[in-house]
């Protein structure tokens, strides 16, 4: 998993994954796995799921990136405290699940609560060959 600034400012978490490192065939059932994986903590909550690509291939102007088959971002959030209004701000959460033409590639932005950091980083590794954890 590498890390990244988005546009010098969004620090962004990013794991690239090749067809052949990773027993899911397809972008919905990586979501599937994510919404499990968020389902199965005690302190997350699924909202939704969202078809980005779609919704950007039906805008008169949309531009979707060459390679990008199909692009859908996992909505949840962990909602452990909400110490102030301004928390809103930076959620919920979201996991960006992209298929291309080698692989999939998963992305979301660093949390402000490590524990949150820690479970998307693992939900993500378990994307990979081996057997999935659930935190």
């Amino acid at each position: 998993m590498k890390q990244t600034l988005l546009q010098e400012k969004y620090p962004v978490y990013t794991l690239e994954i090749d067809r052949d490192e990773t027993s899911f065939d397809s972008l919905d059932a990586i979501c599937g796995y994510f919404r499990t994986c968020i389902e199965a903590h005690r302190s997350a909550i699924f909202i939704a799921e969202f078809d980005h690509y779609a919704h950007t291939r039906g805008l008169p102007e949309g531009h979707v990136g060459e390679g990008i088959r199909a692009a859908k971002n996992v909505i949840f959030c962990f909602g452990i405290s909400l110490p102030n209004p301004q928390c809103l701000a930076v959620r919920p959460r979201s996991i960006g699940v992209a298929e291309t033409d080698c692989g999939f590639l998963i992305t979301f932005m660093e949390a402000p609560m490590p524990v949150a950091n820690a479970a998307m980083e693992d939900w993500a590794s378990g994307l990979c060959n081996r057997q999935s954890v659930v935190a």
